[in-house]
């Protein structure tokens, strides 16, 4: 064969039968990037606890501008409506704003009073209804309870119903804390609801014209899905509200339209516990009248909540929102994991959005 020439030694370069031996410039550029390295990776560690920490310390705050997003992504479409119609944005965002106030207002100002009262009302005939509870039990189903310690237990009750009523100006703090929250997210909704285009051509502008066309998609895929399950929800509360009105004036309970309202829009718009604050005013204002009415009330809504569960609302979803049932339903136990009760009203958007991103680019 043919002479092969001899290695040098010292050059670095590994032998046929043996490693080579690294010359001492390789071995201090080696250490020298493993320093780098090593030095690096501690920084890395480092950066990426403090931005651990400064998103857990941020964490209200951050959910406050996610929830505000999805509202001012609710509200563009309206806004959009009128400023083709030639309305300044600024004037058609307050426009909207100002509808969406008054319908707010009128239904605080509609049920308001009628649960400040009822709740009053109950709260004083503890005893009243706690003599009717027994004697309803003693004749329908014999279940013997001394009506005396029925009402010394309704005693007992009203001096814990004491004990709360006189705490509460403790919720002052939670209070305010409340409307602050609410202030800011009707002052980040404004903007965003305003400057959305402003915003898009903002991020735009940093990208080569293709990708301005996919980040554009992508924005308008979020705002669609978005309007959609508002719609979605506005359907399932104008129908639960006509249902329960019309279900509650048969049952003879007063108030029957106005606490059909309240049903619907707190059972569909306030997430996790929204069905059961939306249950509990007109079981309370149907148990002043007869306790019988008031448990024909609560089958009722129960009743009804497992129809929409199961009948109404995965056909409507799938057809506003895109969302398999089973996924939106897991999506909503998820958000409420993540981020607290508005995780639940968030799930389903964020879901939907995602599986549009998937159906377009995947």
């Amino acid at each position: 064969g043919s002479a092969r020439p001899a290695r040098q030694p010292g050059s670095g370069r590994s032998g046929r039968y043996g490693p080579a031996v690294a010359s001492p410039t390789e071995q201090a550029e080696f250490t020298r990037r493993l320093r780098e390295t090593v030095v690096a990776a501690v920084l890395g560690v480092f950066a990426l606890l403090a931005l651990l920490w400064a998103l857990e310390q941020l964490r209200a705050l951050l959910v406050l501008v996610l929830f505000s997003l999805f509202c001012g992504f609710a509200l563009e479409p309206p806004v959009n409506a009128l400023a083709r119609r030639g309305w300044g944005r600024g004037r058609a965002t307050l426009a909207v704003f100002a509808g969406v106030t008054v319908v707010v207002g009128a239904f605080g100002a509609l049920l308001g009073t009628i649960v400040v009262q009822q709740v009053t009302d109950l709260i004083k005939n503890v005893p009243d209804y706690a003599r009717q509870v027994a004697d309803f039990l003693h004749d329908k189903l014999g279940v013997d309870i001394s009506g005396n310690d029925v009402a010394g237990s309704a005693g007992t009750v009203n001096q814990v119903s004491k004990y709360v009523l006189g705490g509460a100006l403790g919720l002052g703090a939670t209070v305010a804390t409340l409307l602050f929250s609410l202030l800011t997210i009707a002052t980040l909704t404004f903007y965003v609801a305003k400057d959305g285009p402003r915003m898009r051509r903002a991020v735009c502008s940093t990208m080569p014209p293709d990708k301005q066309r996919e980040v554009l998609r992508a924005w308008e895929i979020a705002i669609d899905r978005t309007a959609s399950y508002v719609s979605y929800r506005v359907i399932l509360a104008t129908l639960s509200a006509l249902v329960h009105g019309v279900a509650l004036n048969l049952f003879d309970v007063p108030f029957a339209v106005s606490l059909g309202i309240w049903v619907g829009v707190v059972s569909q718009f306030i997430p996790t516990v929204g069905t059961y604050l939306a249950g509990i005013v007109p079981v309370a204002i149907a148990l002043g009248e007869d306790p019988r009415t008031a448990l024909w009330v609560l089958l009722f809504i129960v009743a009804y909540q497992q129809v929409e569960n199961y009948v109404i609302s995965p056909p409507l979803s799938a057809r506003t929102m895109k969302v398999h049932p089973a996924l939106g339903f897991a999506s909503a136990i998820g958000g409420v994991a993540l981020i607290g009760p508005l995780g639940a009203l968030l799930a389903l958007p964020i879901v939907a959005s995602v599986q549009a991103f998937l159906a377009v680019y995947v």
